[in-house]
């Protein structure tokens, strides 16, 4: 029998020929265009949907993994679940169609979706209704969070000191800022567990050793000083993988920026201006820079004098020469005779003054720039 003599399997009727459809059987190519029509949909759709949303973070679960998505009534991602989940006839040409959402309550969205197109040239439309039901759950990195999971820690400490409020602040903030800069970038392992506070300093939690090793140098390249790193073995994961935690000690320079020590050697009190690397600073008595040998680094044998806030100021009288300045000493209102630095400028009727046990010595204008961090009790360095 030739293809113009074959009869619709179902209906009966004449079929001019077999329609050719990959992956059809043999009695779907045989069928003519109504019955094939009639026997098939234009759209298949699930009965219902659900929608695993974290109930923490707001990340929903897709395939085998959770993905931050940013949403907040959760719409977009039911859209999106429904549109993944309809299956179009493999035969079906110029599709079109919406969507359009209807919540139902706070945890159920119904979603009526509209199609048109052709199948064997023939036009059809079709409405389905898919109940989409968001499912609220913990995802694996807040449940990781809750339960307190962390593989490094970062320890805050400095030399000879306690590190200050401000500095422990400084850390916090760039280890939260570090930490989102990774979130951002779409890596969920990256939280932060929490910071506390020590008895020397404080101590800041992190998911990764990655993590806690660039917060740790960034806190040294900012803040100064030095770290090091130790592992200690936690155990063993399921392919018998050895699991360690990490521990990084960051160790603050013992001076600090706006602080006034004065060197063993016979030049002065310098101000502090930087502790990055090695030490830097200005001298008090010529208004020269400062800066410590490679040996010395952040920390020369010096003793301190008081910090650049805490200085008083007070009323220039006169200049005596190139070298040497009289002021009206703050607490006894006599007139001392005290070096002229190079950055003091003579016309100004007055000046800001610090004490040493050598004297009075005259500030920079930029040196009340910034805050006076907390002083502490327990600095090996002596007081001047």
């Amino acid at each position: 029998m030739s293809r113009s003599e074959a009869f619709c399997p179902r209906c009966g009727d004449p079929v001019a020929h077999l329609r050719e459809s990959p992956g059809a059987t043999d009695r779907d190519r045989a069928l003519c265009d109504s019955c094939y029509v009639a026997e098939y949909d234009l759209v298949e759709a699930p009965d219902r949907i659900q929608v695993r949303v974290c109930s923490g973070c707001g990340a929903t679960h897709r395939g085998n993994r959770w993905v931050d998505v940013g949403a907040e009534d959760y719409t977009d991602v039911a859209i999106e679940a429904v549109t993944d989940a309809l299956s179009v006839h493999v035969d079906a040409s110029s599709i079109s169609w919406q969507v359009t959402p209807e919540r139902v309550d706070k945890n159920t969205i119904r979603m009526h979706c509209q199609f048109s197109g052709l199948l064997r040239e023939t036009p059809l439309a079709e409405e389905v209704v898919v109940p989409v039901k968001v499912s609220r759950q913990t995802c694996d990195r807040c449940g990781r969070i809750a339960g307190g999971s962390y593989a490094s820690t970062v320890q805050v400490r400095a030399s000879d000191r306690t590190p200050d409020e401000a500095e422990c602040r400084r850390a916090d903030e760039l280890a939260r800022e570090l930490v989102a800069k990774t979130e951002a970038k779409g890596d969920r392992e990256a939280f932060l567990t929490e910071t506390r506070e020590t008895e020397g300093g404080m101590d800041i939690r992190l998911s990764t050793t990655r993590l806690g090793e660039q917060v740790a140098r960034q806190i040294v390249r900012e803040l100064g000083g030095t770290y090091t790193d130790h592992e200690t073995l936690l155990t063993e994961d399921s392919d018998g993988n050895e699991v360690y935690r990490v521990t990084y000690a960051v160790r603050l320079p013992p001076y600090r920026p706006g602080e006034i020590i004065v060197p063993a050697d016979t030049d002065g009190p310098v101000l502090v201006r930087s502790v990055r690397g090695n030490l830097k600073g200005t001298r008090l008595r010529s208004g020269k820079p400062y800066e410590t040998s490679f040996e010395d680094g952040d920390a020369p044998d010096a003793r301190r004098v008081g910090w650049c806030t805490e200085s008083q100021e007070t009323a220039l009288v006169a200049v005596e020469d190139d070298h040497a300045v009289q002021v009206l000493d703050p607490e006894t209102y006599e007139t001392k005779s005290v070096a002229r630095p190079d950055y003091l400028d003579p016309d100004v009727a007055t000046v800001e003054v610090i004490r040493s046990h050598t004297g009075l010595y005259v500030l920079p204008d930029d040196s009340l720039d910034g805050s006076r961090p907390n002083r502490t009790g327990n600095d090996r360095h002596n007081q001047g």
